[in-house]
């Protein structure tokens, strides 16, 4: 698949506010597949980090869930990487990490 491609693909799931004690439906958007880019940083105390896109485009937001679906330890400074882009309610995160 080309870097960059576009995905049509979404998927709902159903959250549960413990707090109120109600069901929710959320969605979850891909909307870029195949990026590649470089870490910029990973703090594993904090669980998250930045990937720079080698497009240009802007720094991306990685959480520690991201790395651990993975299979990886952790993200080191200058590591190159492949991933997804996705759009969870408005909040734009690195997915399906892959080392290039």
């Amino acid at each position: 698949m080309p870097q960059g491609k576009i995905v049509l693909h979404s998927e709902f799931f159903i959250k549960h506010n413990l707090n109120s004690n109600k069901q929710f439906l959320s969605k979850k958007v891909f909307m870029t597949t195949n990026i590649v880019g470089k870490v910029k940083w990973f703090n594993p105390t904090k669980n998250f980090g930045f990937i720079e896109q080698e497009n240009g485009g802007k720094d991306v937001f990685v959480h520690r869930s991201a790395v651990d679906a993975a299979g990886l330890a952790g993200l080191n400074e200058g590591q190159d990487v492949i991933f997804d882009l996705e759009d969870k309610n408005g909040k734009i995160s690195a997915v399906n990490l892959r080392i290039k």
